[in-house]
C-alpha cells in the first residue's frame, strides 16, 4: 500500500478514465456528518460485495489489477478484500472525503442553524472550524492522477466531476447535486 502516487503510471488507463465507485453504506453513519475525520466501518459482506463488482469490471475491460483507495475504512476495506485476492491496493489520502472538521461526526441536528447558513451563503469558501472549504475539495479531486479503478467517497466523487464539467467555475449550494448511491460507479 502506498500513500502517494508513485507506480500509478502502472494502473492507469491510456485513455486516461477513471472507473470510482462510492463506498459501500457505511455502519452508524445516519444523521451524521461525516467527512474525512469520521472513519466508520463497512459491514464485511457490502465491501466483499463491492470488491467483487470491481473485479468483474476490471475482468470484463481488461484492466490490470490494481485499486487506488481512501484510506478511511468505508473505502480501504473493499481494497483489502481485492489485496486478498491478488490484487495492488493503494491508499492515497487525496481521495478522502472533505474534513468538517468540528462538524464531523456529529449529528446534523446538532450543528448550529448559524453556521450552516454561513456555510450555504459562501458554499465554495466556506470551512467548518478546523475543516477544510470546498475549494480545497475540488482542487485536490480535479489534480488526482493515480490508476483507473478507485474506491472513494460521494464528496469526492461530485468534486471530481463539478471540476470537470465546470472548469474554473465555483459552485453555489443550491447547483451542488447529490452524491451517488452507496456502491455506484461514475466514468470520470
Amino acid at each position: 500500500m502506498s500513500g502517494g502516487l508513485p507506480n500509478a503510471s502502472a494502473s492507469a488507463r491510456a485513455d486516461g478514465a477513471l472507473s470510482v465507485w462510492r463506498h459501500p453504506r457505511p455502519d452508524g453513519a445516519h444523521g451524521l456528518c461525516v467527512g474525512a475525520r469520521c472513519d466508520l466501518p463497512v459491514a464485511r459482506r457490502r465491501a466483499k460485495r463491492l470488491a467483487r463488482r470491481i473485479q468483474a469490471h476490471a475482468r470484463r475491460h481488461r484492466l490490470p489489477h490494481v485499486v487506488w483507495t481512501s484510506p478511511l475504512r468505508r473505502c480501504a476495506d473493499v481494497g483489502r478484500w481485492l489485496k486478498r485476492w491478488g490484487w495492488r491496493h493503494h491508499q492515497d489520502a487525496a481521495l478522502a472525503e472533505l474534513d468538517f472538521g468540528d462538524w464531523d461526526g456529529r449529528p446534523w441536528a446538532g450543528i448550529p442553524k448559524a453556521e450552516i447558513d454561513a456555510w450555504v451563503a459562501d458554499f465554495a469558501r466556506f470551512a467548518p472550524a478546523g475543516g477544510e472549504a470546498l475549494t480545497t475539495l475540488l482542487a485536490r479531486a480535479s489534480a488526482w492522477s493515480g490508476g483507473a479503478l478507485v474506491v472513494s467517497h460521494g464528496g469526492w466523487m461530485l468534486a471530481r466531476r463539478w471540476s470537470a464539467e465546470h472548469p474554473g467555475e465555483l459552485p453555489r449550494a443550491d447547483q451542488w447535486p447529490r452524491p451517488p448511491a452507496y456502491g455506484e460507479r461514475w466514468a470520470l
